[in-house]
């Protein structure tokens, strides 16, 4: 697994974690499988909406990133950890095998009552799905050269419409390697990979891409 390259500047979502899971909780949790599922909890229920928020075991089993490091076991022991800390509470409809897990806070408790005595249903909702969030082109730009123009906004709209997203990534993540923080840097990359094809670059590997992209043609624009 490569490491992580760090948090994105500018916006990001945030989500909120209720303070007395840090006081009183995370000190006691010992198991990963437990602290993956109350965190993802978290994260799914700050996504729904309504009065009354839940999730069931197959909004853990249908999220395709989760469940590459959560299998059907480790899922089990997860949510019954969390259930015996009072992480998390479960309820049943009446006649019903279906369950739902609701946080243990005080709109949860009420909710899992109400499922219970079978005065409230828990209606469908769609399940979200965890996403790599790709950082679009004006945002590399801010991060990685500085303030947007209103000339300089036109040119990377153009970008975006002419270059695929991964190619644009690629080029601000070399252009970073050699220190050459400009987009005409950039845009001689992506123009070069365009004309003359990015898959010999492709199967050259990063280091031979870095020893191009700081020689010839582009090493004007490069600062030394």
């Amino acid at each position: 697994m490569p490491a992580f390259s760090g948090f994105p500047g500018g916006k990001v979502p945030l989500i909120p974690v209720p303070a007395p899971f840090f006081s009183q909780l995370l000190p006691d949790i010992d198991s990963l499988e437990e602290l993956k599922v109350i965190l993802y909890t978290f994260w799914f229920l700050d996504h729904q909406e309504g009065e009354y928020r839940y999730i069931t075991r197959r909004d853990f089993t249908e999220d395709e990133l989760l469940s590459n490091s959560l299998d059907e076991a480790a899922l089990a022991q997860g949510l019954q950890l969390a259930l015996e800390h009072g992480l998390l509470l479960e309820a049943r409809q009446p006649g019903s095998d279906q369950v739902y897990y609701f946080l243990n806070s005080p709109r949860g408790r009420a909710a899992a009552q109400l499922t219970r005595d079978g005065k409230w249903k828990p209606g469908g909702h769609q399940a979200a799905q965890l996403v790599y969030e790709r950082p679009n082109i004006f945002r590399l730009y801010e991060e990685h050269i500085g303030p947007l123009t209103p000339l300089m906004s036109d040119s990377l709209k153009e970008a975006e419409t002419l270059y695929p997203a991964d190619w644009i990534i690629d080029a601000f993540r070399l252009a970073v390697h050699k220190n050459a923080r400009n987009w005409r840097y950039i845009e001689a990359i992506l123009r070069s990979w365009q004309e003359k094809g990015r898959h010999e670059t492709d199967q050259r590997g990063n280091q031979e891409d870095y020893r191009q992209y700081g020689e010839g043609e582009f090493a004007d624009f490069i600062e030394h």
